[in-house]
This record gives structure tokens, C-alpha cells and sequence, in this order.
């Protein structure tokens, strides 16, 4: 069974700074939101949907950053091909408000603590989304490595 999934690294302009939001899950992950593509979508309605309901805000996608494919064990429905499609998206307005039946929380982070978290918090699979999203946002990391490949899940 294959499951589509879209979603987004959004960032915004505060006080002339960059900030990216990050959500934390139910299992304890720093993440970005995300989640399943509905009957009659496109890819990007889904990623713009699922940010709008996941976190309250809306944005407009920038570019798309990465697709990530990996597969998992459904405890009915067996094993799933997940395929998420990820974005780069700006937020446009709203206020941050947790969907608290998917997600404990969301928050925004200045991007250096975004990435630090990604790295000791995050899933694995994020990783390349964002350096990727750092790259296309001209950041860089307190490293100054941002080089995809050091990215990769081995």
C-alpha cells in the first residue's frame, strides 16, 4: 500500500530575522508538519492544508525541496511505501495553534536552534529537507557545513 503525504519547512520574517517553525510530535520528535494527501488534491493543497491545520498558519510555497520516501509497519494495514513531498513555504499569516489531537506543539526558532534540534531531536529523513531549506534561505549552519550529502541517512 503507498500512502502520499506532503508538507513544508516554513519560515517567516520576525523582526528582520528569519525563523523557521517546528512542531513537536507525538512520539517525542522535533519535526516538520506534514501529512496525507485527500481525494482530488494536488501535492501543494495537501502541504498547504496540512500546515494551515496542523500549526494555524498559512503560506504560500516558495519551492519544492525534496521528496522523501521510506516505508513503515501499519499494525492493520501492514507495510506502507510513504511518500512525502516536501516545500519550502512562507508564512503569510496566522498564529501558531497546535492541532493537540496529531501534534503537542509548534513553535517558532531562530535556525540555528531549528537545525540543533533537527539533529538531536529530529527524524533522520528530515535532515536533507533541511539543509536543502537552509540552502535555498542562504543560512547556514554554526558549522558552516551545509552540504546535502552530509545530510544523507546511511
Amino acid at each position: 500500500m503507498k500512502e502520499i503525504s506532503a508538507g513544508g519547512v516554513v519560515y517567516r520574517k520576525h523582526q528582520g530575522k528569519i525563523q523557521l517553525l517546528l512542531i513537536s510530535d507525538r512520539f517525542g520528535y522535533e519535526t516538520l508538519p506534514k501529512g496525507k494527501q485527500e481525494p482530488g488534491e494536488t501535492i501543494e493543497e495537501t502541504a498547504l492544508r496540512e500546515i494551515e491545520e496542523e500549526t494555524g498558519i498559512i503560506g504560500k510555497i516558495i519551492a519544492p525541496l525534496h521528496i522523501a520516501t521510506y516505508q513503515y509497519q501499519h499494525e492493520k494495514r501492514g507495510r506502507i511505501d510513504k511518500e512525502v513531498t516536501y516545500f519550502l513555504v512562507e508564512a503569510i499569516k496566522g498564529e501558531e495553534t497546535p492541532q493537540l489531537s496529531e501534534i503537542d506543539g509548534v513553535r517558532w526558532l531562530d535556525p540555528q536552534t531549528a537545525w540543533q534540534l533537527q539533529w538531536e531531536r529530529g527524524y533522520e529523513n528530515n535532515r536533507i529537507v533541511f539543509a536543502k531549506a537552509f540552502q535555498a534561505l542562504g543560512l547556514k549552519n554554526k558549522e558552516g557545513d551545509l552540504r546535502v550529502d552530509h545530510c544523507e541517512p546511511h
